[in-house]
């Protein structure tokens, strides 16, 4: 079988949906518990309501950069399978990355790929993230004591730590975009003239909503310039 052809397959859309569903009853639980606890609590339905309401306006807008990766995205692998990692774990700059690393590996590029290959990338990219889902819960909470501990004794190793978590997460993604061709790059260096102008302008003339939508209009544009650099460089 061809490389969309299992990307696309009804098993893997069966599979997909199953888990989703499996995930939408869990939330769903969850938030049962939560009103019921809240009640408990003394929060009154009308309170419960607005926090309900704000929470969810509040979501809208990170949803949007979402579904502009998830087009992105499902050119590359598919419908099915974006759809069940931008749901539930992943990040669009992860699951291109791990794609690319994974196909490298098997010395093919997305030209001339299989089903294999295909199958290959899910579990690379399953496996990859696997790690950090269950560190997490057993590192976590001593991390984020540790770093709480850090700051009060001291601000400035506080911010200091939490400035080398950030950069460390920055290294592992933008680095290789600066040895993968001069379109990557291009398109890297488009995207942080983009969002530093629109973190200025947001900030100069206090336009407070365009800062909740810099990440969505950043990544619009620096699709379309990779077309462009594709474009003028080939």
């Amino acid at each position: 079988m061809g490389f969309y052809e299992v990307a696309n397959h009804p098993l893997i859309y069966g599979l997909v949906i199953a888990g989703l569903v499996y995930v939408a009853v869990v939330a769903l639980i969850s938030v049962r518990k939560s009103w019921r606890r809240a009640k408990e609590l003394g929060y009154t339905s009308a309170q419960l309501k607005r926090i309900v309401r704000s929470s969810a306006t509040f979501s809208v807008v990170p949803s949007i950069a979402i579904v502009v990766g998830f087009f992105s995205l499902a050119a590359m692998l598919g419908i099915p399978w974006p759809w069940w990692r931008l749901s539930v774990v992943g990040s669009v700059t992860y699951e291109i990355m791990a794609a690319n690393m994974a196909l490298g590996a098997a010395g093919v590029d997305l030209a001339n790929a299989t089903g294999g290959d295909f199958i290959l990338i899910m579990f690379v990219m399953s496996l990859g993230i696997i790690g950090g889902l269950v560190l997490s819960p057993i590192f976590g909470e001593k991390i984020h004591t540790g770093s709480m501990k850090m700051k009060e004794k001291d601000a400035r190793w506080g911010a200091l730590g939490n400035s080398v978590f950030m950069l460390a997460i920055i290294v592992a993604f933008v680095i290789p975009m600066f040895f993968d061709g001069p379109v990557k790059l291009l398109t890297l260096l488009t995207s942080c003239i983009v969002s530093y102008v629109l973190m200025n302008v947001s900030r100069k003339y206090k336009i407070a909503w365009l800062g909740n939508f810099i990440l969505v209009f950043t990544m619009l544009i620096a699709m379309a310039s990779a077309v462009l650099w594709q474009a003028l460089l080939g």
